[in-house]
């Protein structure tokens, strides 16, 4: 059901601020609803705590028949039988990214702060240096490649492959 069809309740406030945008005269709105926005309770309870646990992988080597390995081939997956033993390779968490024996007993920091997997603070990290040109090589700059508008858009579709 959309707001449009939906009876509006005056306890909610949205049927004041929905008639207030038809009406000629501007009217205050209620008292206690002026900072108030439509979703928010008037009375917040305080937020919970971050769960900042790990979620962990184990990366796993597992021995298959070739029916099986060309099963999981095509579709990804496949089913293991029971009692079958698996190797782990590696145990990581899935959002930090980093081994067991690293971060286990603290918080993972994908759910702190996942600035290590974008190679830390972009602001202060040291920008990558270009390799240096062959001996012997001049660099001779080319003609001004236009990346917007029309014509950048049929340079790309114009072009010959």
């Amino acid at each position: 059901m959309t707001t449009a069809t939906a009876p509006l309740l005056p306890a909610s406030g949205r049927a004041f601020w929905q008639e207030s945008l038809f009406s000629t005269n501007p009217v205050p709105a209620p008292a206690g609803q002026a900072d108030q926005p439509d979703h928010a309770p008037a009375s917040a309870a305080p937020a919970e705590p971050q769960d900042l646990s790990h979620t962990w992988l184990v990366a796993a080597e597992i021995q298959v028949e070739p029916r099986v390995a060309s099963i999981a081939d095509f579709r990804g997956s496949f089913k293991a039988t029971a009692g079958q033993r698996v190797e782990a390779l590696e145990v990581y968490c899935k959002g930090c990214r980093r081994p067991y024996d690293d971060v286990k007993g603290r918080p993972c920091e994908e759910k702190v702060d996942n600035r290590h997997l974008i190679g830390g603070d972009q602001s202060i990290r040291k920008k990558r240096k270009l390799p240096p040109p062959p001996k012997g090589v001049r660099i001779v700059p080319g003609e001004r490649i236009q990346r917007r508008g029309i014509g950048a858009y049929m340079a790309g579709v114009t072009r010959p492959r």
